[in-house]
C-alpha cells in the first residue's frame, strides 16, 4: 500500500468507544481524535464513521442491556446521538478542526438527487477542512430503509466520497484464519480476494455492545473493493497505527481494491 492516501474513512465500532459497562471510553476518542487531527495536520482528509449512539444511550440510562424493540432503539438513539456528537464536536475543537453531523439512511443513497446531494455536502465540507462525523439516522430508520450495521455505512460513504482508502476500527488485530481467541488462529495480513475459504474463517456476531461481526466487515470490503478503494481491519484500541496505515505500513489486514490486485 502506498502512502499517498490522502482521502480516508475511518469507521470506529461502539465496542472501542464503550467500556465493558456501557459508558463512553472518554480516553479512547481523546486518543482517536487526537490522532485523526494530526492526520488532518499532516494533509490528509478524514471522514468518521462512528456507531455508538444507541449503546451511549444505554450507558446514559443506565439501562442493564442494549434493547431489542425498534421503539426503543429510536429513543436510545437519539438520546445518544446527541450525547456522541457533543463529545466530539469537544475533543475536535480542542484539536482545531470543526465538525459536521452527517445522518444517513440507506433510500438517500439509493435515489440518484439525494446521492449527488450528499455527495456534495461532503465535497463542501472537506474543503472548509471541516471533520464529517457520520452514522445511520437510527431514529427514523425501519427495515426496508437501513444499512443495518455500520461497517456496510462505511463503505458507503466510501465509495460516495470517492476515498482512498477505509479503515475499521475493530476490537481485534485484524482478520484471522480462525477464531482470534485460539492461540493457534494467524492473522492474515494482505487479502488479496474474498474467496469462499476467506468467508469461512469469518465466524458470526459481534460483541455485546456492537451489531457488526467479521461478516460484515468483508461484505464492506467488498462494496469498497469493486470500487478500488482498499480496506484495513485493525485494533481500535490502538489509534497510533492509523500513522502507519495513512504512510502505507502494514498494520492489521489489508483487503486491495480491484485496481491493486495482482
Amino acid at each position: 500500500m502506498s502512502g499517498d492516501k490522502k482521502r480516508i474513512v475511518v469507521k470506529v465500532g461502539t465496542s472501542t468507544l464503550t467500556h465493558e459497562s456501557g459508558k463512553i471510553n472518554l480516553r479512547r476518542i481523546d486518543g482517536l481524535v487526537r490522532v485523526l487531527s494530526d492526520l488532518m495536520n499532516m494533509g490528509n482528509e478524514i471522514i468518521l464513521v462512528s456507531s455508538g449512539a444507541i449503546g451511549v444511550g444505554v450507558g446514559k440510562l443506565g439501562l442493564p442491556e442494549k434493547p431489542t424493540t425498534t421503539r426503543q432503539k429510536q429513543a436510545l438513539a437519539a438520546i445518544g446521538q446527541a450525547s456522541l456528537v457533543s463529545i466530539y464536536e469537544k475533543f475536535f475543537k480542542e484539536y482545531g478542526y470543526n465538525t459536521g453531523q452527517v445522518l444517513l439512511t440507506k433510500f438517500v443513497l439509493d435515489d440518484e438527487g439525494r446521492y449527488e446531494s450528499a455527495k456534495n455536502a461532503f465535497e463542501t465540507m472537506l474543503d472548509f477542512g471541516v471533520i464529517p462525523i457520520v452514522n445511520e439516522n437510527d431514529v427514523i430508520s425501519t427495515y426496508e430503509i437501513e444499512f443495518g450495521d455500520n461497517d456496510t455505512l462505511s463503505a458507503y460513504v466510501a465509495r460516495l466520497v470517492e476515498a482512498d482508502l477505509l479503515v475499521i476500527l475493530s476490537d481485534i488485530n485484524g482478520f484471522y484464519n480462525g477464531d482470534p481467541n485460539d492461540p493457534e488462529a494467524r492473522l492474515i495480513p494482505v487479502i488479496y480476494e474474498i474467496s469462499d475459504e476467506i468467508r469461512a474463517c469469518a465466524g458470526g456476531e459481534g460483541t455485546r455492545r456492537g451489531t457488526g461481526g467479521m461478516v460484515t466487515k468483508l461484505n464492506a470490503a467488498e462494496l469498497v473493493g469493486e470500487c478500488g478503494i482498499d480496506m484495513v481491519i485493525t485494533n481500535g484500541s490502538e489509534p497510533e497505527n492509523l500513522y502507519k496505515i495513512a504512510a502505507g505500513e502494514g498494520v492489521g489486514t489489508l483487503f486491495l481494491g480491484k485496481s491493486r490486485k495482482s
